[in-house]
């Protein structure tokens, strides 16, 4: 007869160990990583870490800001003293409300001290948010997002970004200059969705719409595959149609 050793590997979740090599090389960077160096110090392959960063994220243990992946609020929890626990902010939880409701990625950026800040993200593993492989800051002429806080900017401004920030293709579908681009926001009318096919990232379609909060330039935004472009516009509609609402009622706020 034989009996069970008292010394027997425990059975071990392999998912578990590989998100939490994640959360530790997340953790060893103060300033945040992307996600190709946190594959990378994990060791982890490149698909399988996008996955788990974005259930984490979705979960609320990271968040992302400008293509770099932080600590979020839920493993801050983890370490709280009791009745010490913070709080997501509004708009994470407008934008996550959104997302769930409307079945996009929502995004939500400001131009603030001259610069295009993305300032959230809301995706889930089922419907990703599209990866940031040129920095959104500086190809703001090449995504819906950009094209709409750029619109939103005097003459002044507007050139003064693009002499920083030159245009340049990002795709073969991308605006080729910068008098196209210019001529673009010149003809878009006050408060219309602001429509990018393709022009940031290959096989996919974003819509964004101008908000207005104060004197504070932003914008929201909504992204689906090329293969099912006709959700684009319906989407963008329900998001202005809650936004609306939202502000409405006095509770969303941005903050810089």
């Amino acid at each position: 007869m034989t009996t069970a050793s008292s010394t027997a590997v425990p059975t071990l979740i392999a998912s578990v160990q590989r998100a939490l090599r994640l959360l530790e090389a997340v953790g060893a960077h103060r300033e945040g990583a992307p996600a190709k160096q946190l594959a990378r110090e994990a060791g982890l392959p490149l698909p399988t870490a996008y996955h788990l960063l974005r259930t984490l994220a979705h979960e609320g243990y990271l968040r992302r800001e400008n293509g770099v992946f932080h600590l979020g609020a839920a493993a801050a929890n983890l370490t709280a003293a009791p009745g010490v626990r913070s709080r997501p902010s509004s708009v994470a939880d407008s934008l996550g409300h959104w997302r769930d409701t409307i079945g996009t990625p929502v995004y939500c950026a400001v131009y603030c001290e001259g610069e295009i800040e993305l300032i959230a993200v809301a995706d889930a593993p089922d419907i990703p948010a599209v990866e940031e492989w040129a920095s959104f800051r500086e190809t703001g002429h090449a995504h819906a997002i950009g094209q709409c806080l750029l619109a939103q900017l005097d003459e002044r401004a507007r050139e003064d970004h693009l002499d920083r920030h030159p245009v340049r293709p990002l795709t073969r579908y991308s605006v080729r200059d910068r008098a196209a681009l210019l001529e673009r926001l010149r003809t878009l009318r006050r408060g219309e969705p602001v429509i990018e096919r393709q022009e940031y990232a290959l096989g996919t379609v974003c819509a964004a719409i101008p908000v207005t909060a104060g004197a504070t330039i932003a914008a929201m935004a909504v992204s689906v595959p090329l293969d099912r472009e006709e959700r684009l516009l319906p989407a963008v509609e329900q998001l202005r149609g809650e936004v609306a609402s939202l502000l409405r009622s006095f509770v969303f706020s941005i903050s810089i």
